[in-house]
Order: C-alpha cells, then structure tokens, then sequence
C-alpha cells in the first residue's frame, strides 16, 4: 500500500544534516528532555510516532501541539538530530486559523494590520514611549535620557516585546538603564515595532515572513548593524 505523499512527514524541514524522521529509535531522550512531558498527556516521542504512522489528522485534531513550548530541548537531546520543533509547528499550520487557541491567531491578524500582536495605535505607542522616559528621567543619572526612535546609524535595533509597552513598563525601563549606562547606541521603532513573531509560533508561515520581513526592512532603512529580539 502506497503512503501518503502531503503528510507532516513529508513537510518538516530537516536539519542540515538531513536526518529524517523515520530514523527515531523511540529512544526516549527527546522526552526526558522535554519540560512538560506527562503534562495533559504531551509527549514528543509519542508525537514522532504519530507522524511515522501518518496519524496526522488526530494531531491537527488534538491539543498536544499546543501544548508545547517549543523550547527546543527535545531536539538538542535526540541522538539522531530529528527536527521536532518543525514538526509540531508543520501541525500547527495545518490547523485552521479559527481552530487556534488563545489569542495567538488573533494577535497574528493585528500585528500584520497594526503592527503589533495587541494592535495598538501608533499614537498610543508614542505617548507610552514617552511617559515613560519621563518618569525615568526624574531619577538620579538619567536626567538626560531621551529614548531614541527611528535613529539612523545606530548600532542596535531594540524591538520590543507588546507587554514592555502594555502592561510591564518597568522591564523596559530596566532595559533602557542598561543600554544608558553601557552607552549603548540603540533605537526602536515608532511603527512595526513587535518583536515577538506569533506567525512563528503558531506555524503560520506567510505571516511569519511579512513580520520578519519588516523588521529586515527597519535595519536596511535605518542602517542599523545588530538585532535585538525581545525573545
């Protein structure tokens, strides 16, 4: 009997290497590597498997990889050097988008409509920006503090993470610190400044490109030499 030819099998990008899945020995190791095995019945062996006997629906159709945290300690353990992080995010990109928990989709749609996963304005990005440095301002040594945004030439592209702006200012203030006591020469960015890639995580492949692909944009324009991913 012929197998399938369209399976997660056959789309999970390999390692350099070339290692294929089929050469899982069942080993284990990727699961005692793995933070989360037994939780909710999650198990990266069990779902290497799964993907050897063309159970692929059942896993599209499950929670299992969403449960992941796709930290990578699975794969960096297996002997054999199996790509497991592609598999579980080939499954998640067969999921449809309706079907995918939590915000993650929903952030995907207002990062590529707003540019960032939690769609806030850019007016809004900017006033938060700068009440913040304020405040920061008011404290002995940084008097002179002024966050920089789309500077030209600098050495650093600092994008952010949506909970630095939204709900956890003070970790972007403690960044801010570092970078002014370590004289480092960074800027942001007062548009498509998301740093966390949710096509990414929920296997979404176009949207990852575009999302990845304007931060590109912002280093070419702005003529920047590293990234920094808040990630």
């Amino acid at each position: 009997m012929n197998e399938p030819t369209d399976t997660i099998k056959s789309h999970a990008p390999l390692r350099p290497s070339g290692i294929k899945p089929e050469t899982c020995m069942a080993c284990g190791t990727c699961s005692a590597g793995c933070p989360i095995t037994g939780m909710e019945g999650f198990d990266p062996r069990k779902i290497v498997r799964m993907v050897l006997e063309n159970r692929d629906q059942e896993l599209i159709d499950s929670k299992l990889p969403w449960l992941c945290t796709m930290c990578g300690k699975c794969e960096h353990a297996c002997p054999m050097g199996i790509n497991i992080i592609n598999i579980i995010r080939d499954i998640r990109g067969q999921v449809d988008r309706d079907k995918v928990p939590g915000q993650i989709h929903k952030g995907v749609e207002l990062c590529l409509e707003t540019g960032n996963n939690i769609g806030l304005p850019g007016e809004d990005f900017t006033f938060i920006i700068g009440d913040v440095a304020e405040e920061m301002a008011e404290e002995e040594g940084f008097e002179d503090f002024v966050p920089p945004i789309d500077k030209k030439g600098a050495s650093l592209l600092h994008t952010l993470h949506n909970k630095l702006v939204n709900t956890q200012n003070e970790d972007l203030v403690h960044w801010w610190k570092i970078f002014h006591a370590a004289k480092e020469d960074f800027t942001m960015t007062s548009e498509n400044w998301e740093g966390v890639n949710w096509g990414l995580f929920s296997g979404d492949d176009e949207a990852m490109k575009i999302i990845v692909g304007r931060i590109v944009d912002h280093m070419d324009t702005l003529r920047i030499e590293h990234l920094m991913y808040p990630e």
